[in-house]
């Protein structure tokens, strides 16, 4: 599998953004910890981001919930995915090995870099991966824009 040349500082990215999110739970980190907000926050959902066609496309994993657990917005050309992972019962009377999975609220904002009716957006989700389809507006489509010079 090969990796993005960018894989680690997109690494980085998610690390601060989650340290402005929650400033202080690098007074709690210890060696052994996962990450910044392992308790706190289910991590921001990875994705994907791709012209297709006439349309851009946002791939997003969000396994482990409902879609009527996701919101999706749209404001000035950043599309947010957000929700909540809803923490299951605590099994009583178990003696744990490992208690690794998280739950709690995620968001995720992806500026898209061109222009888009959002109005025409569609979205499906299917086997914990969201995808979400915006087209293009006809101006986006245009390659090379001239500039007159005066």
């Amino acid at each position: 599998m090969a990796l993005s040349p960018f894989h680690e500082m997109e690494r980085m990215e998610r690390m601060f953004d989650e340290f402005f999110k929650h400033p202080f739970s690098l007074l709690t980190r210890t060696p052994w910890s996962r990450s910044f907000s392992e308790f706190e926050q289910v991590h921001a959902p990875h994705v994907d981001v791709f012209e297709e066609g006439n349309s851009v496309v946002v791939k997003a994993e969000v396994p482990g919930i409902s879609k009527e657990e996701i919101d999706v917005t749209f404001k000035e050309n950043v599309l947010t995915i957000s929700g909540e992972k809803k923490k299951e019962e605590k099994v009583e009377n178990k003696d744990y090995y490992q208690l690794e999975r998280s739950y709690g609220s995620f968001s995720r904002s992806i500026f898209l870099p061109t222009e888009v009716k959002t109005e025409e957006a569609s979205a499906t989700f299917k086997d914990g991966v969201l995808e979400i389809r915006i087209p293009r507006t006809e101006e986006s489509k245009e390659k090379v824009k001239k500039i007159t010079i005066h």
